[in-house]
């Protein structure tokens, strides 16, 4: 690899990302992706007009978040399923992990504090690079351009798994934004984004029915309230927004 191109990378699994706080990453542009659900859930949240997403990793700290914000909502899951007062001492969350529970009418001008299995923590390992992005196939026109508009020397992109493996939807969307960014980064792309792209680049025609060879989106399709979930993710370019954690806070930029 010629040490002078700009640099991408793709982590696949928590163990991955869960290194990032022990790198220098002063000079990084994070992209994170958990497309079944949290990052989906997150950038639909902010395009009906959420405030802010506070991304925590574990329970406890949601609660205290949502405590020190009088009037901020609660979201996440555990396996899957919104968290209920068994799992917290008494409070059953406002919203689970279902982009489609975030419409305007519930979400609109809220603080959203929010904690799941693996995307809050894939956000929360890179919250000291220089530019975090939360990212979905809904939003991921907007990210690649605000990605291209920043001459950034290195890329990494964060694939939030399934409990401590690669997921293959999130492998299909890290591979779609190396694609989109090839120009600028391929002489430099590590063999994880060459593997990604490959992966994007065998489905791109069509994205549901790739999801098909993703655990996620069959545990989905298996539940009937849930299974909307799937071809809702599926969607592309669909929100023309850029999801930026800034100070603790996935915000619209």
């Amino acid at each position: 690899m010629n040490s002078a191109s700009p640099t991408l990378e793709v982590l696949f699994t928590p163990a991955d990302f869960s290194i990032l706080p022990q790198r220098d990453l002063s000079q990084a542009f994070c992209v994170v992706f958990d497309v079944l659900r949290a990052t989906t859930s997150m950038v639909t949240a902010l395009a009906n007009g959420a405030k802010s997403i506070l991304p925590v990793s574990e329970i406890p700290q949601a609660l205290l978040l949502a405590r020190a914000n009088p009037g901020a909502l609660l979201a996440g899951e555990r396996d899957g399923l919104r968290i209920r007062a068994a799992q917290t001492g008494g409070v059953d969350f406002d919203f689970g992990n279902s982009p489609r529970e975030f419409t305007a009418e519930r979400v609109r001008g809220k603080t959203i504090v929010m904690t799941t299995t693996n995307g809050t923590r894939a956000l929360q390992s890179c919250k000291h690079a220089s530019r975090v992005f939360a990212c979905s196939f809904l939003n991921l026109k907007a990210t690649v351009a605000a990605v291209q508009a920043s001459a950034a020397q290195q890329l990494i992109v964060i694939c939030a798994g399934t409990f401590e493996e690669a997921a293959y939807e999130d492998t299909l969307a890290a591979g779609a934004l190396c694609d989109s960014v090839w120009t600028m980064f391929g002489a430099g792309a590590t063999d994880a984004a060459h593997v990604a792209r490959e992966i994007y680049l065998d489905g791109q025609g069509d994205l549901l029915k790739a999801f098909q060879h993703s655990r996620n989106a069959r545990r989905l399709l298996g539940r009937s309230e849930l299974s909307a979930d799937v071809p809702f993710c599926a969607q592309r370019d669909t929100v023309d927004l850029v999801a930026e954690l800034k100070k603790g806070a996935v915000q619209r930029v």
